[in-house]
């Protein structure tokens, strides 16, 4: 036998593509694959465990369907496209969030799904439950508020509320910003999976969160109701009424469920109670409602058992991976805050500094204008100095003259009284000489 015979051929393959609530997948799958290998191969790259809870979903003719786990992808009805697209979506609710939602991947999954669902108005949300939830996620995905880093419109492309909110109140997107930020700055601390459980803890108590609704039609009087389908029973509800079901069966009141062509029926446990029919217009959707009660009530009866090996281990791991998180996020803050001193005590530094240099150069500026005044004055006194000898030569030359003045005028004096002697000896030798000519 030749080495090409014992090659092996290589199989056969198709491709799906994978669409997460926020992410898109491709993947090869051998035609021989059954909606389990497919569903696995999913799981694994996503890293989740908790693979309970989710399933395929595609749409056919206009109604969305889940994939069979037991029969081959290629041998159900499926879209005939090149890659087929499956959406990986939650199929199944758990009835207590923070118990039973153990990995952080399962939880982020479930987060992301139920705030789309809210968004897209499938679940009724108050508006104040509605910027509640909103600030949470806001938590989650910027973690804490930063009056200096987020500043006003950081969440214009972000959205958070549903439209009939918006549409109810004539808010302006800023008020909007303003309420949720108000809301956003109290959820300082906390981590990003605490803030999409405490988002989810809060959806899991709206009527419509987990729900599944069918129109159908009940038997007697062909009465359309709305059939829900989620993690605690069946309820029953009007047409036009999806909060407050008329009837509901839990799942530990219900003896029995069957299907058959067109007609679902429903045996309580207690034997005297009234059985109850309904049918739907296509054998389809009475097969997925039928898919639904039994993957629902499974959960249910499971949650009441012991758990199994895997779930324990899974549990031990999830406080674990939660007591290691809690001091690392300790260990975070601590962190934070001893950076946040540090850099409260730097800024400190740094205005005391800056005080201090302003000190400086005003004490500077004062020296030098009193050095500038000192020189000024100096310069005066220089000045006046120079005035002062130069009025102590005046005064000098002042009392020269007084005094030559003053020998001046005693010279004027001696000279006067020398020319009155003369004049009255020259009158007394006038005198003389009249009284000599008159003698004569």
């Amino acid at each position: 036998m030749s080495i090409r015979g014992l090659k092996k051929k290589p199989a056969k393959t198709f491709k799906v593509r994978i669409i997460t609530v926020d992410a898109e997948m491709e993947f090869s799958c051998e035609m021989k694959w059954k909606g389990k290998d497919l569903f696995d191969l999913v799981c694994r790259a996503l890293g989740l465990r908790e693979t309970w809870f989710f399933g395929l979903q595609y749409t056919i003719k206009g109604m969305c369907t889940w994939l069979k786990m037991d029969k081959k992808v290629l041998d159900q009805e499926i879209p005939k496209e090149d890659p087929i697209s499956f959406h990986f979506l939650a199929k199944f609710y758990p009835e207590k969030v923070e118990e039973e939602l153990l990995q952080e991947i399962t939880q982020h999954l479930f987060f992301l799904q139920v705030k789309k669902q809210i968004l897209d108005e499938e679940i009724y949300c108050s508006p104040e439950a509605t910027v509640l939830l909103a600030s949470y996620a806001v938590q989650a995905k910027y973690g804490d508020y930063d009056p200096n880093f987020h500043e006003p419109g950081f969440l214009a492309h972000d959205e958070l509320l549903p439209k009939r909110v918006l549409r109810q109140y004539q808010l302006t997107a800023e008020m909007w910003e303003e309420k949720i930020t108000a809301w956003y700055a109290e959820h300082r601390g906390i981590a990003r999976d605490e803030a999409e459980m405490n988002y989810l803890k809060i959806a899991q108590d709206l009527e419509m969160y987990g729900v599944n609704y069918f129109p159908i039609a009940q038997n007697k009087n062909h009465t359309d109701l709305l059939l829900g389908v989620d993690a605690k029973g069946i309820h029953i509800y009007s047409i036009n009424n999806r909060f407050s079901p008329n009837k509901s069966f839990e799942w530990s009141s219900i003896r029995n469920i069957s299907c058959s062509e067109k007609e679902l029926t429903i045996k309580p446990l207690d034997k005297k109670a009234e059985v109850f029919k309904f049918f739907s217009s296509q054998l389809k959707v009475n097969k997925l409602i039928f898919q639904l009660c039994i993957g629902n009530h499974d959960l249910f009866m499971r949650r009441r058992k012991v758990d199994s090996i895997e779930i324990q281990q899974m549990k031990a791991q999830a406080r674990e991976e939660k007591a290691r998180k809690k001091m690392e996020n300790q260990r975070l803050a601590r962190e934070k805050q001893l950076r946040e001193e540090a850099e409260r005590a730097k800024e400190e530094l740094e205005r005391r500094l800056f005080q201090l240099e302003d000190e400086a150069r005003q004490a500077n500026e004062a020296l030098l204008r009193s050095q500038e005044a000192a020189e000024l004055l100096a310069e005066k006194a220089q000045i006046a100095e120079e005035e002062a000898k130069l009025l102590a030569q005046n005064a000098a030359e002042a009392e020269q003259e007084r005094q030559r003045l003053e020998l001046t005028a005693l010279k004027s004096k001696e000279e006067k009284r020398l020319m009155e002697q003369k004049m009255r000896e020259a009158e007394l030798i006038a005198v003389k000489l009249v009284k000599e000519s008159d003698r004569r």
